[in-house]
C-alpha cells in the first residue's frame, strides 16, 4: 500500500470513528432526555426529533401536518367566512337550543403551521361534552404573513363570534378564547387587545402557550424542550413571526404577550404546561403576572410532560385524560356552566 494510501485510509478509519462517537453520545444524551418523561408518555417516535429550523425542514412538516383529525359524531360543523379575516369553523353540540356559552380556540403550530381542521376532534368534543358553541378560525401563516397578520385574523374572528353569538345559540357575555402552544400565546394576545378596547372575554383557557420571544435568547433552559418543541425551533419560529430575530427589545403591542406588564383587568385564566416543556417557565411568569394583577389563575403542571403531549396521547394515557379534563371543567366553571359532567 502507498503511503498516500494509507494515509487516505487512515482519514477515513478517524473520520468514521468521529461519526461513531457522535452518535453514541447524541444517543446517550436522548436516552437521558426521553428518562424524563412520564413511562405512559414515551414512544418510539420521540427517539426521531423534527426541528424545524429553516425553510427546508418547515415545508417537511407542513406536508405532515395536513392531515384532518376527524370529529366526534353528532356536532354539526359549518365553515364561515370572517369579515377582516379568513375562514372559520363553527361546531355546534346536538340539541343546542337555548343560549349558552361559547368559545374561541386557536390552533398551534409555532405561528408557522398547522390549520383549523388539525382541531376538528378536539373541537368537537368541546362543543359536545360542554354543549357550547366553538369556533375555530384560520389565520395567515408565518414567515409569509409575518405579525401582525395571523393575530388580526384571531381578533376579527373573536369580533365575528361576538357579533354572530345570538344566531349561534351563544352568549357574547359568555365568551371564552382559548388555544394551545402558539395559538395559546395568540390567545393571549387577542385577550389582552379584546380587554384593551372593551370586548368582553369571560375566561382564557391558555394550553401551554407560546407566550414570549425572550425564551430565544435564553442559553440554560434546564433540560427543557429537548423533546417536542426545542429551542431552536423556537428561534426560528418567533423570527418568522415578528420579522426579525427575537431581542432584547419589542415595542409592538399584542407581538408577543408575555412582554405585557399591565395585566389588570384580565379575564380569569386556566394555564396548562408540563415540566418538560420549553414554555414552562414563561407559563410560571405569566401566571405569576395575572396573580400579581389580581386576576385570577387555575396553573396546572403535568409531571414528566413535554410540549403537546396530550394531542399524541389524549386517548390511551390516564394522565393526559385527566390532563384535559381538568381543562374542561375549567373552562365550564370560566362561563358558568357547572361541570362538564353535569351538562345536560
Amino acid at each position: 500500500m502507498s503511503t498516500s494510501h494509507g494515509a487516505a485510509a487512515g482519514v477515513l478509519a478517524a473520520a468514521a470513528a468521529s461519526v461513531a462517537v457522535s452518535v453514541a453520545v447524541s444517543g446517550a444524551r436522548r436516552h437521558h432526555s426521553l428518562s424524563a418523561v412520564a413511562p405512559e408518555l414515551r414512544a418510539p417516535a420521540l427517539w426521531l426529533p423534527r426541528p424545524i429550523i429553516g425553510k427546508r425542514s418547515l415545508a417537511l412538516a407542513r406536508r405532515r401536518s395536513r392531515r384532518a383529525s376527524d370529529p366526534v359524531a353528532g356536532v354539526a360543523i359549518t365553515r364561515h367566512d370572517v369579515p377582516g379575516g379568513r375562514d372559520a369553523f363553527v361546531y355546534e353540540p346536538p340539541g343546542h337550543r337555548r343560549p349558552g356559552g361559547a368559545l374561541l380556540w386557536i390552533h398551534g403550530g409555532g405561528t408557522i403551521l398547522g390549520h383549523p381542521e388539525s382541531d376538528h376532534e378536539l373541537c368537537s368534543r368541546i362543543a359536545r361534552d360542554l354543549r357550547i358553541v366553538v369556533v375555530s378560525p384560520r389565520y395567515r401563516l408565518a414567515p409569509e404573513h409575518p405579525f401582525p397578520a395571523g393575530f388580526d385574523d384571531c381578533f376579527a374572528a373573536l369580533r365575528w363570534l361576538h357579533d354572530a353569538a345570538p344566531a349561534l345559540g351563544g352568549e357574547g357575555t359568555r365568551v371564552a378564547v382559548g388555544g394551545a402552544s402558539a395559538g395559546g400565546g395568540l390567545a393571549a394576545s387577542v385577550v389582552q387587545k379584546a380587554h384593551d378596547q372593551g370586548l368582553p372575554v369571560a375566561f382564557q383557557m391558555l394550553l401551554y402557550p407560546m407566550l414570549d420571544d425572550r425564551t430565544a435568547l435564553v442559553r440554560d433552559h434546564r433540560g427543557r424542550g429537548r423533546i417536542g418543541w426545542t429551542p431552536r425551533s423556537n428561534a426560528y419560529a418567533w423570527t418568522c413571526y415578528l420579522g426579525h430575530g427575537p431581542s432584547v427589545a419589542e415595542s409592538r403591542p399584542y407581538a408577543a404577550a408575555g412582554r405585557r406588564e399591565d395585566l389588570r383587568g384580565l379575564p380569569p385564566a386556566w394555564i396548562g404546561v408540563g415540566d418538560l416543556d420549553l414554555f414552562y417557565e414563561e407559563n410560571l411568569r405569566y401566571a405569576d403576572g395575572l396573580r400579581a394583577a389580581g386576576v385570577p389563575v387555575d396553573l396546572v403542571v403535568e409531571p414528566g410532560m413535554y410540549h403537546a403531549a396530550d394531542f399524541d396521547h389524549h386517548a390511551t394515557a390516564p394522565s393526559m385524560r385527566a390532563f384535559r379534563q381538568g381543562m374542561l371543567d375549567a373552562l365550564a366553571a370560566g362561563l358558568a356552566l357547572g361541570p362538564a359532567a353535569d351538562r345536560p
